[in-house]
């Protein structure tokens, strides 16, 4: 009788020497990096209007929608290196509240980079200013997130319709790199 009660506090014993000791010995769990990001400031150009016949690359509706197609450039001159493009299509909010197709693409070009981010534009207000919000992309910027600032460029030649100034603060989950480019 008092054998099977040697032998339960023997093991009892055991398991409980067994978990000190792994919670000793066992390796600190490391902690995970810190999300990847990048940080990019881009210019979207106006188009130039010639005298020519030629198709726009912009559009606006009877109904107030807005459809554009502009080069996106390293810097404020239209003559700076293009990178890439801006396309999308915006409904103002007065006309068609929380459209999902209010939706800026920015594809870029370049040796460093090659995709697309998706900039959600439902809460558009014709501020000098916009914060927008990435929703993802392709390529360089796969399942990117994060905030694009839209600014009026303050560098334009006086008459010149407006450039904008793009500020994308871009994070990448779920990617083993740690810096991109």
């Amino acid at each position: 009788m008092m054998l099977p009660r040697i032998i339960f506090c023997a093991a009892v014993l055991l398991a409980i020497l067994t978990v000190i000791l792994l919670a000793l010995v066992s390796p600190v769990p490391q902690r995970t990096p810190p999300l990847p990001s990048l940080d990019l400031s881009l210019y979207i150009q106006q188009p130039h209007v010639g005298s020519s016949n030629s198709l726009q690359p912009v559009a606006h509706s009877n109904t107030g929608a807005f459809i554009f197609h502009r080069k996106l450039t390293e810097g404020p001159e239209n003559t700076s290196r293009v990178v890439g493009k801006a396309q999308g299509f915006i409904i103002p909010m007065e006309n068609f509240a929380e459209s999902a197709f209010n939706i800026i693409y920015l594809t870029f070009h370049t040796p460093k980079y090659s995709g697309s981010l998706s900039v959600q534009a439902k809460h558009v207000s014709r501020k000098d200013t916009e914060e927008l919000t990435v929703m993802g992309g392709t390529g360089s910027f796969a399942f990117a997130r994060g905030l694009a600032v839209f600014a009026q460029s303050d560098q334009q030649p006086v008459g010149a319709e407006s450039t904008y100034h793009v500020k994308l603060q871009l994070r990448f989950p779920n990617q083993s790199r740690t810096t991109l480019g």
